[in-house]
């Protein structure tokens, strides 16, 4: 078979006024002819790939590109430096026909035939302020006749030549208006067809791309956004066609490739060597087939003992190492050993090490205490609210849910309140709830309804707090709705812990059990996902569409929003999508993000997403004009609380004194056409669906940009790294944290009860997640819980000279010393053996909220955004 590789081209880029404006240069191919279809994807598979290699390549900063038609005809590139030294030749692609078809020498040149884009990536013009606005005309004078546009596409510093100066709309020279109003109508682009890699375009999408019904109808799932039954924010258009079967989904990339997001939102070349990136869809791909596979005999699909749980840790580490030395493995089995590889940290991915929690004691996290004491301090401290009425009451609608009236009386708990009636008991402030009952059971009949799917019920579950200040459970509500279609009561059901406190009673246990069932699901599809990565992106796509590259709050912003789009688009692919990893094992199954749907429409409201307000609306706090947080905690040892405010009140001052220098008064705040833009179509389009909530903050005053900005930072850092990287030190050991629940609890005298009495630790165990779901989430919350190698953390800036501005760089050093006082202070909290919340009997410190983390999976740390 004789091959010739021929580019056709109208563009050959020699000229050296050009190339030292240009950053990086590769191709994509449109068209091959004259190959069998196969040979054609995996010449274009390696060509991208060969070619990059070939060349020197930089940050990406803009886009000149070229679509390539008309007479064949051989195209030399150079490099960024010259084009007359080891320029990109017919020889590479000589050296890639051979590769494929196994000829040293091509002869007949007109056999085949290859269409490309040449894309040039160019410095950004729009930055180097020093050379003149009218830069960019000459150089399309240069490429004029070549059918080559411009397209800037990146507001990133060049350290070498930017000065890092910024302005106001109003205050813009004279040479940059126009460059300013092109570059953001590049980035918002027309909202019409499939985006590209190479693109760096930010425009709106609902999440129509979680199912996969061309698949199979069974992965349909509904559209979240636009829609009166599920809001939901938005996310980055990628234009794929939409499926065949249902033309309001949008058809799902091919197996492992990557959902567009613009080119500046992608993982650092580092960081997707680290594995953060692929390792979250290798355990949609790879991992959960060979779990399956692994524990597919029905007698071991769930655990037997703790003792058994224990010694998975170790089981799989060993299966994996001893699979690798042994070449007669099953196709499983080879791909755990495949997946074995070194994290950024140098560990093993599947060595997991022993989580936190069962560190010290294995035992601790059974008891009362640390339980209460994980509801302030563990995976999901924000839902734990102070009782002002007992018994609780429900907001739904009784005629749909049955009746509000709760099981749970004054006897449940008046023997547990230190010689306090229950009324006082609320006066002085010492009854707490966390409630799930109006969260639950609107959806527990769909959640119920599969016969070997999950069972389980709304809780709520009432805590005091004792005189030895610390908070400890008194009471527990199992709830369910009424049968559907009958006229039926709900079902209610109260435990209470045993008198003594070395009597070990199992229904309470199972009562726990489901407790922290409903808040794991809780944690992470509302606290986790909804409240961080999905609330934030509407917030990324508007910054880069209205706020300019030289907008005093570009550059601001910006280190909060690194690596989320990317993590996101990860997580659409792997972990919330049809059949993805949540709906594998969490609770509501095929329900799971439309669940999230109906809290983002009932209860999200952007000011609550403040930690100050959220405190307030939770009565864990109330106003205190003397306090320095402006507010005083009801329990003072909360230590989510404690530490977040010392983090909210730092980046409140930050926010302030850099709001200060730009923004002289209210009036150009009002007067700002950008900033006032980019908050409009945050909440009429971003979250549009919100478009009329009350929790939206007027743009008027220099106050209420400073509310919005530290709400956005604060969401991106540290609400996120309170709820995220706990989560393998929690719910790396399944019990603690169980995402599912296979049954209910027996009554007394039945059989089921007399299957408790006999093995308690099996029935306790059974009623939980199973070993593929367990081993499944310990899995990927060690992925998500490990901080990269290149984490920036609250505080630092990875580029030094991001401004000139003196005021700004003082005020940034100011803010940069307050976070490392904070990480002195938790570590002091920690070492308070007075304050009993901070470890309790698990001895787990809390240091979710201390600022900074080596890499690898530690239990701290709070990067500038949410970049896992």
């Amino acid at each position: 078979m004789n091959v010739a590789v021929l580019i056709e081209s109208r563009a050959v880029f020699q000229d050296l006024v050009i190339m030292p404006y240009v950053s990086a240069v590769f191709f994509q191919i449109d068209l091959v002819h004259g190959f069998a279809v196969n040979d054609r994807h995996r010449l274009r598979k390696t060509w991208r790939s060969n070619v990059q290699k070939s060349l020197k390549t930089s940050r990406v900063t803009a886009t000149a590109r070229s679509k390539l038609h008309g007479k064949p005809r051989k195209t030399s590139v150079g490099p960024i430096q010259s084009v007359s030294t080891n320029p990109f030749s017919f020889k590479i692609l000589k050296e890639l026909a051979s590769k494929f078809f196994g000829h040293n020498t091509v002869q007949d040149r007109e056999s085949v035939q290859i269409n490309a884009t040449i894309i040039l990536e160019k410095k950004s013009f729009l930055k180097l302020l020093d050379i003149g606005a009218d830069l960019v005309d000459d150089v399309d004078d240069v490429l004029a006749g070549r059918r080559v546009t411009l397209q800037l596409i990146s507001a990133e510093v060049d350290p070498e030549t930017d000065t890092g100066k910024v302005y106001l709309p109003d205050d813009t020279p004279v040479g940059l208006w126009k460059l300013r109003e092109q570059e953001l109508m590049m980035l918002r682009g027309d909202g019409k067809g499939e985006r590209q890699e190479w693109d760096r375009i930010y425009d709106y999408d609902t999440y129509n791309d979680l199912g996969n019904p061309d698949h199979d109808k069974s992965l349909l799932r509904p559209v979240l956004g636009k829609s009166e039954e599920f809001p939901y924010p938005r996310r980055c258009r990628t234009g794929r066609a939409p499926c065949v079967t249902d033309p309001l989904s949008e058809s799902p990339v091919s197996g492992l490739a990557d959902i567009y997001i613009p080119r500046d939102e992608r993982f650092s070349a580092t960081k997707s060597m680290g594995f953060l990136a692929d390792t979250v869809k290798a355990a949609a791909h790879n991992l959960l087939p060979a779990l399956e596979s692994l524990f597919e005999q029905p007698a071991s699909t769930d655990f037997g003992s703790f003792r058994e749980l224990k010694e998975l840790y170790d089981e799989i580490r060993d299966f994996v190492k001893q699979k690798g030395k042994n070449k007669s493995t099953t196709a499983a089995e080879q791909k755990l050993f495949d997946l074995r590889t070194q994290d950024e940290a140098g560990q093993d991915i599947l060595e997991f090490p022993i989580p936190q929690v069962i560190c010290e004691d294995e035992n601790a996290w059974m008891r009362d205490e640390e339980f209460a004491r994980q509801m302030l301090a563990g995976l999901n401290p924000m839902v734990i609210e102070r009782l002002e009425v007992f018994p609780p009451k429900s907001k739904l609608n009784p005629g749909i849910y049955g009746t509000h009236t709760s099981a749970l009386t004054a006897s449940h708990i008046k023997g547990q309140l230190e010689g306090l009636t229950v009324e006082q008991a609320l006066e002085n402030k010492k009854l707490f709830t966390v409630d799930y009952y109006d969260i639950y059971i609107p959806s527990l009949n769909k959640i119920n309804s599969e016969h070997k799917g999950p069972k389980s019920y709304a809780s709520r579950t009432i805590f005091f707090y004792t005189k030895e200040n610390i908070l400890k459970p008194v009471a527990i509500e199992l709830c369910l709705p009424p049968p559907p279609n009958t006229i039926e009561p709900g079902y209610k059901r109260v435990f209470v812990p045993p008198l003594s406190g070395n009597t070990k009673d199992w229904l309470w246990e199972l009562a726990k059990a489901h407790v922290r069932t409903n808040h794991v699901n809780y944690h992470q599809l509302i606290s986790h996902w909804l409240e961080t990565h999905a609330t934030v992106e509407p917030f990324i796509i508007a910054t880069h569409r209205q706020l300019s590259a030289i907008h005093p709050l570009n550059p601001f912003l910006l280190p909060h929003f690194k690596n989320t789009m990317s993590i996101n688009s990860q997580a659409r692919k792997a972990l919330i999508s049809a059949n993805g990893i949540i709906e594998k094992c969490f609770l509501p199954r095929n329900h799971s993000i439309e669940t999230s749907a109906a809290i983002y429409k009932e209860y999200w409201h952007f000011d609550e997403l403040s930690l100050p307000k959220d405190l307030l609306k939770r009565k864990m706090a109330l106003p205190d004009a003397t306090s320095k947080y402006q507010l005083k905690l009801i329990i003072e040892d909360y230590p989510y609380a404690h530490d977040g405010l010392e983090i909210w009140n730092t980046l409140r001052e930050w926010v302030h004194d850099y709001i200060h220098i730009y923004y002289k008064d209210d009036a150009t705040i009002k007067l700002d056409s950008e900033l006032q833009t980019w908050w409009n179509e945050i909440r009429t389009v971003g979250h549009g669906d919100k478009k009329h909530d009350i929790g939206w903050i007027k743009l008027e005053t220099r106050e209420n940009l400073e509310d919005i900005l530290t709400t956005i930072i604060w969401i991106s850092s540290a609400h996120h790294a309170a709820v995220n990287f706990g989560q393998y030190a929690y719910a790396g050991y399944m019990p603690n944290s169980p995402t599912c629940a296979q049954r209910f609890i027996p009554d007394y005298d039945s059989v089921e009860h007399f299957q408790i009495v006999e093995n308690p630790e099996k029935y306790f165990l059974s009623t939980l997640s199973t070993k593929v779901q367990a081993t499944t989430v310990m899995t990927t919350v060690e992925i998500l819980s490990t901080h990269s190698t290149e984490e920036e953390y609250l505080g630092e800036r990875a580029i030094k000279c991001w401004t000139d501005n003196q005021e700004v760089i003082a005020a940034f050093d100011k803010f940069s010393s307050k976070v490392k006082d904070i990480e002195k202070l938790i570590t002091n909290r920690n070492e308070n053996p007075e304050l009993k919340h901070r470890r309790g009997p698990a001895n787990v410190p809390y240091t979710l909220l201390h600022p900074s983390s080596p890499p690898g999976v530690t239990g701290k740390g709070v990067p500038n955004s949410i970049s896992i």
